[in-house]
C-alpha cells in the first residue's frame, strides 16, 4: 500500500469562471482539502459537485477532459466546467504515467477513441486484436455491454503504480461486478495506486481503506460510513421494505 500518496492535496481559490460554482456550497467553502487515504470517495446528492470536483482533479492531473489514459487527447463536446483554472494540487514527484480517467457519460466517446487509436497504430488485425486482449478482454469494448466494458477496464486495463479518478463506475454494474470491482480496486490499492471516486453506491463506499467526504448544503465533511445517507437509507430500505414503499406510495 501507499506510503506517500500521489495526489496529496488540492486548494480551491475565489472567483470562477463560471457563475453556478458559487452557488455549489461543497464548492464555494471547500477551499484546502489533504488527502489521507489511498481511496477517497466523494459522496452526495444530485447537483452537490462530486463529479465536478472530480473532473477538475482529473484534468489537473493531466487527464481528457472526457475520460481516458493521460495519452488520450480528443474532444467529442466542450463540457467540462473551469473549476480547474480555479485549483491548485500538490502532489509527489516522481508522479504516476499511468492511470485512467473513467467517466460513465462520456465512455461511449472514449471506447470510440480506444478502437480509433488501437486502429490507426497497430498493423493489421493479429496486433489490433492483441492490443484489445492485453488491454481490455480481447474484444472492442463497443461489442461489450455496458457493465462488461466497465469491467473490462477495470480488470485488464488498470495497472499499479497509477492513479484512477472514476465518475460514478457502479452505473452498468450489477450489486455483484460493484463487489468484483471493489475487489479489483483493494488490489490495486495493494499494488501502489490511489483512487478518488464520486458514488452513490454503498457497496463501493464500504471499502474499508477509504475516506468518505460526504458534500452537501453545509460544504464538505468527512463521514463515517454507517453515517452516510447512503448506507442508513439502504440499509432502512432492506430491512423493512414493505413499511418503505407505503410511505414512498401512499397517496
Amino acid at each position: 500500500m501507499l506510503n506517500e500518496l500521489y495526489l496529496r492535496a488540492f486548494t480551491i481559490s475565489e472567483g470562477f469562471d463560471e457563475e453556478y460554482l458559487s452557488n455549489i456550497p461543497a464548492i464555494k467553502h471547500l477551499r484546502l482539502f489533504a488527502f489521507r487515504r489511498p481511496v477517497t470517495f466523494f459522496v452526495g446528492e444530485n447537483g452537490s459537485g462530486k463529479s465536478t470536483l472530480l473532473e477538475a482533479l482529473a484534468i489537473q492531473c493531466g487527464f481528457n477532459p472526457e475520460g481516458g489514459t493521460r495519452n488520450f487527447n480528443f474532444a467529442t463536446r466542450e463540457s467540462h466546467s473551469g473549476l480547474y483554472h480555479s485549483m491548485k494540487i500538490a502532489r509527489s514527484i516522481p508522479f504516476p504515467s499511468d492511470g485512467f480517467f473513467l467517466r460513465a457519460e462520456s465512455f461511449y466517446n472514449v471506447a470510440s477513441e480506444i478502437d480509433r487509436l488501437a486502429e490507426s497504430g497497430l498493423s493489421g488485425k493479429s496486433g489490433y486484436k492483441a492490443f484489445l486482449e492485453r488491454n481490455y478482454g480481447g474484444r472492442s469494448l463497443h461489442e461489450q455491454s455496458h457493465g462488461e466494458s466497465f469491467l473490462a477496464l477495470a480488470l485488464n486495463r488498470f495497472r499499479g503504480n497509477s492513479i484512477f479518478f472514476l465518475d460514478e463506475p457502479e452505473a452498468a454494474l450489477s450489486p455483484s461486478r460493484q463487489m468484483t470491482l471493489l475487489a479489483r480496486i483493494h488490489e490495486l490499492v495493494e499494488d501502489d495506486s490511489q483512487f478518488v471516486i464520486a458514488t452513490h453506491s454503498p457497496i463501493l463506499m464500504a471499502y474499508p481503506h477509504a475516506e468518505i467526504i460526504v458534500l452537501s448544503e453545509d460544504g464538505a465533511e468527512v463521514t463515517p460510513y454507517k453515517e452516510t445517507e447512503h448506507y442508513t437509507l439502504t440499509r432502512r430500505f432492506l430491512e423493512n421494505p414493505e413499511v418503505m414503499l407505503r410511505y414512498l406510495l401512499e397517496e
